[in-house]
């Protein structure tokens, strides 16, 4: 099968059968990703040596890999969207040239954002609460240095784990970060507990799985199934780039603007935690910031499974919309709507009924009482409206595979900086420490409100076409050309017939691939019987 073709069963395959082989290896990529800081903080809290003081660390470093990410996905799902809106339109070229200039942005970029992190690592801690007490700070830098020196390895493989999936292979984006995942997974506890290295030890175990992710990317590259690179592929192109990037701007707001949440939240924390009679106790000041780092991570959690379900759709519906078949790109809107109420529905019975259970994750057995009344506190509250955060998150990314990046990036501003930094500013200055939990279900609620409205919009769009765009009227456009209908010798009878087909139907005397492809279609025949032309079997 030529390169032209090989991608045509995303237009011809059961949607749900689609949605669940592209779904499922890119829940399981972004929930392995999820995981490299969220095991190093199980880890560490379970570390008697290190406690709450470390874990708050955690929480004040963990902005900073998700500014890392942001980069990374806006340039790794902004090159999978046009990627596959290119090969829907079969434009090969500009795939190609995509995936290229990914690839250098990629570099460059993260470059560029480890040697701000050497430059400026103080005032960054600073900025994101790391001097609640002396003991957070020590742990946070010692952490933070060994992280920044993994920064390039982390987003290339970010980065090129949305361009692995348009090119047909989500197993082995999958395969990729699950790889480096479980050695980061093997490696802590040797490093922690055996080794004894403490938060540094957490930090090189992660950083040696991400330099095995971006490893085996860097191999793949080199043996893509659907795009070929050459050599003029890597070449910096401004035009694509405005093209592409954009279709990433959503993905890369959802990370950043949780990052100015983070750094809003933590600030309040520090200051209004200072005026609690608890946690203004100096031995206990560390301890909302670490319960809310852990909240957040299970929340990292659900909104994985939710963001894969929905960028895993993207190469099917971006093929789909540049292939004319917007009943097919309905039909996806659909089902991943139903599907993600359904996970938030889960997640929030889960958060409701067992809290003391997933804070004894992360070693409340080590802490005192107040670490587990909080953590109680901040789950039921916090994620109080998880099924609206799920259905809130997958309209935003739908809308970047329809190729609306300007409306994904208003409604993830809205929710993310307008509500989310927002109202995590101004709800502690009437409920202390308590608004900072009631930030996250106020923005998800009026959030929702125009998600509605662009829900219903977008199904009025797909509604506005007919199922199959009419591409006859450019197949009869060359009716005055001279030339043959051709169909492969290994067909036989069933090959003349079709051929016969096709020239009295089509009016047209040539059949070439696309042309051939879109007659079939029409008139009900076996696309498989049609090839390009043989001269071993011409009917003129």
């Amino acid at each position: 099968m030529n390169e032209t073709h090989s991608n045509m069963f995303l237009e011809q395959e059961p949607v749900g059968k689609l949605m669940i082989k592209y779904a499922v290896p890119c829940v399981i990529s972004l929930l392995v990703a999820a995981l490299y800081n969220i095991v190093d903080q199980i880890f560490i809290a379970n570390a008697a040596y290190l406690g709450s003081y470390a874990n708050a660390a955690n929480t004040v470093v963990f902005p900073m890999t998700i500014v890392a990410l942001a980069i990374a996905v806006m340039i790794g799902d902004g090159s999978c969207a046009f990627v596959s809106i290119s090969l829907g339109a079969r434009e090969h070229e500009n795939a190609r040239k995509t995936i290229g200039n990914a690839v250098m942005l990629t570099i460059l970029s993260s470059i560029i954002l480890t040697a701000i992190y050497f430059a400026f690592q103080d005032q960054i801690l600073t900025l994101f609460g790391g001097r609640v007490n002396e003991q957070t700070f020590g742990f946070s830098k010692e952490y933070f240095t060994y992280i920044s020196i993994g920064i390039p390895f982390y987003m290339f493989g970010q980065a090129m784990n949305p361009i692995i999936r348009s090119d047909g292979n989500p197993k082995f984006a999958m395969g990729a970060t699950l790889a480096g995942a479980l050695l980061n997974i093997i490696l802590d506890p040797i490093m922690i507990f055996l080794f004894h290295w403490g938060m540094m030890g957490a930090a090189v175990a992660t950083v040696l799985g991400q330099i095995l992710t971006a490893v085996l990317s860097v191999g793949y590259l080199f043996r893509m199934r659907v795009v070929k690179l050459q050599k003029s592929s890597f070449w910096l192109n401004s035009r694509l780039m405005k093209k592409f990037l954009p279709l990433g701007i959503c993905s890369f707001l959802s990370q950043i603007s949780l990052v100015a949440a983070m750094a809003a939240i933590n600030n309040m924390i520090q200051k209004y935690g200072a005026l609690d009679v608890i946690f203004g106790q100096t031995q206990f000041a560390q301890i909302p910031m670490a319960v809310i780092g852990i909240v957040m991570k299970f929340f990292q959690i659900v909104i994985s499974i939710v963001v894969g379900m929905a960028a895993g759709c993207i190469p099917i519906v971006g093929y789909n919309i540049g292939a004319g078949r917007k009943d097919r790109a309905k039909q996806i809107f659909t089902r991943l709507l139903i599907a993600e109420a359904a996970i938030g529905a889960i997640a929030f019975v889960v958060v409701e009924s067992f809290p003391i259970q997933l804070i004894g994750i992360f070693g409340a057995a080590n802490e005192s009482v107040y670490y587990t009344s909080f953590a109680i506190k901040a789950f039921r509250i916090y994620l109080s409206m998880l099924i609206l955060a799920c259905v809130n998150k997958a309209s935003f990314i739908y809308l970047q595979s329809l190729g609306k990046a300007w409306t994904s990036t208003m409604l993830s501003m809205l929710r993310e900086v307008v509500f989310g930094v927002g109202f995590a500013l101004l709800l502690p200055v009437w409920f202390g420490l308590d608004g900072v939990l009631y930030s996250m279900p106020v923005s998800d609620i009026l959030t929702f409100v125009a998600s509605v409205i662009v829900i219903v919009l977008t199904y009025r769009e797909l509604e506005s076409q007919p199922e199959f765009a009419d591409k006859s009227s450019e197949i009869r456009s060359i009716t005055e050309q001279s030339a043959i209908a051709t169909i492969k010798r290994f067909f036989g009878y069933q090959g003349h017939q079709t051929s016969g087909q096709i020239v009295e139907t089509v009016r047209v005397s040539c059949c070439g691939n696309d042309m051939t492809e879109q007659s079939t279609f029409e008139n009900g025949m076996l696309a498989e019987c049609v090839a390009s032309i043989d001269e071993n079997y011409e009917l003129e």
